[in-house]
This record gives structure tokens, C-alpha cells and sequence, in this order.
């Protein structure tokens, strides 16, 4: 049986680092010895946590949505398949997969913890496959990344995921705002080198802005290209432009259709 204090990334040894109140809890935090993982002891407070899926201090949601929009036309331009299909792994309300819908591309929510409000209609089934799939703010909640990772990549070559990097040495408990007592949701937090032990241990190169953003992926990528595709994201959406086509009309559509087919079917009163 593996120890409470092995490190849920590479199983290796952690040491105590600290303790901090976490939904009310005297929570000790470990740090990995050998890939640099900050890990909470094991999250038994998380259905405490998840009472509401989306937790109340997320404000900038749909701030980080709009950006994140363009990060994935810029990426899926990079790996050239910017009409390819993408499918939003924990994509919580929807928001994204609508933004980018509007966009024009080829979006799919997926998320078995939240309701999708915003997305209705385009949800994909669990063994959908992509050319890009994104999880936005969530590895930072996985009790098992290393498995959650594999299962994303059997999704799609090209995973890209956001989580705010760990300064070294650890910032102590209240010096961090990603820490998230507030809500407990965050149990988990990653350096550089975790990551390069993620994508290696997965067979797969990985691309990071060193802070946010890291894209896993099976391609052969420059590095340079990943940095231009990073720095110009702001872009993306006006060079997409010429090539896509909003579906804000096409889905208006499908959406009337598929609501008269159900009037159509639903039995007499």
C-alpha cells in the first residue's frame, strides 16, 4: 500500500512543508522530493468542496473564458487543425464551447461534475475522440494526474491545459491566492519539472509558458513556434477569420430543429 505521504504525481517520497486551513481544516501540505509536487494530504473534505461545482471566488470566469478562446484558435492553428474538433474536458457551464462555437470552431463540451448551460446540444460522449482537447484550470484538482493526463491524451494527440505554476521555495499558506482555501477544490500544484515527469512518463513532448499554460502533445513541434503561438494568441481570432465561419446560426438551427422534432414525438395529453 502506497504511503499517505507518496507523491500522487511519481509515487516518490514527500516532505511535511507546512499546514493551512482548508474549508475550515488543519490541512498539511507535502512537497515531493523528487518532482517538485506540492500536494495536500489526501482531500477527504472534497465533497465539502464540490458542493457547488463551480465555486463562488471564481470571478474572472468568464474573463480567462474569452482569453482562452483565442489561446485555442492560436493552438489549433499550430498544430494545424484549426477546423479540426475540440472537445472542452471539464468544461463546466459551457462557456467556452459556446465562445469558441461562435468563433466558428468545432467545440464539444464534456463534464461529468457540472451542467452544461451554455452548450447544450454539443456535448460529446466519453469515448469521442479530438484533435485538440483542452482542461482548463483542473489538473490542480486531480487526486491521480498522472491517469487523468493518459485519459485525456487517449482523447486526442494534442491536450492543452492551464494551472498556475508553484514558485520554489513554496510560497507559505497565506501567500498564495491559488492555494484556494476558500474552497478546498485545489489539492494538488505543479512545477516545471512535474510536468516534463507527466509528459515523459505519457510518451509525449511538452510545450509550457514556463507560468499557465502547457501544452502535452505527440507532435513534433519547434519550440519557437509554441512561444510565437503563445505571445500572439491575441491574434488568432482575426487570422481565423477568412477560414471559418461562425456557427452562432448554424446551431440556432439545429437547435429549432431538434426542438420541433421533440414537440413532433411527444405522446398526446
Amino acid at each position: 500500500m502506497a504511503s499517505d505521504r507518496a507523491c500522487r504525481v511519481c509515487a516518490a517520497a514527500t516532505r511535511p512543508l507546512f499546514r493551512g486551513n482548508l474549508l475550515g481544516h488543519n490541512v498539511e501540505y507535502q512537497e515531493c522530493n523528487a518532482c517538485g509536487y506540492v500536494q495536500t494530504e489526501a482531500p477527504y473534505w472534497l465533497d465539502q468542496a464540490y458542493a457547488e461545482p463551480i465555486n463562488r471566488s471564481d470571478t474572472g470566469l468568464l474573463r480567462r473564458n474569452a482569453r482562452n478562446t483565442s489561446i485555442v484558435m492560436s493552438t489549433l492553428m499550430l498544430v494545424g487543425q484549426l477546423r479540426g474538433r475540440v472537445i472542452d474536458c471539464a468544461g463546466g457551464y459551457g462557456v467556452l464551447v459556446r465562445m469558441l462555437r461562435d468563433r466558428g470552431v468545432d467545440a464539444y463540451w464534456h463534464d461529468p461534475h457540472c451542467q452544461n448551460l451554455m452548450a447544450r446540444g454539443f456535448e460529446a460522449g466519453d469515448g469521442e475522440r479530438a484533435d485538440l482537447v483542452t482542461a482548463f484550470e483542473v489538473l490542480e484538482h486531480f487526486t491521480q494526474p498522472q491517469a487523468e493526463l493518459a485519459r485525456l491524451l487517449g482523447r486526442a494527440d494534442n491536450v492543452l491545459v492551464s494551472t498556475d505554476l508553484i514558485a520554489e521555495p513554496a510560497p507559505a499558506a497565506g501567500d498564495w491566492w491559488y492555494y484556494g482555501p476558500e474552497h478546498g477544490q485545489h489539492i494538488g500544484f505543479f512545477r516545471r519539472r512535474t510536468l516534463e515527469h507527466l509528459a515523459q512518463q505519457a510518451g509525449c513532448a511538452l510545450h509550457t509558458d514556463g507560468r499557465q499554460f502547457h501544452l502535452f502533445t505527440r507532435q513534433h513541434i519547434a519550440p519557437w513556434r509554441w512561444a510565437w503561438a503563445r505571445k500572439a494568441h491575441a491574434i488568432a481570432p482575426l487570422l481565423a477569420r477568412a477560414r471559418l465561419r461562425s456557427k452562432v446560426w448554424s446551431d440556432l438551427a439545429l437547435a429549432r430543429e431538434q426542438a420541433l422534432a421533440s414537440l413532433v414525438k411527444a405522446p398526446e395529453p
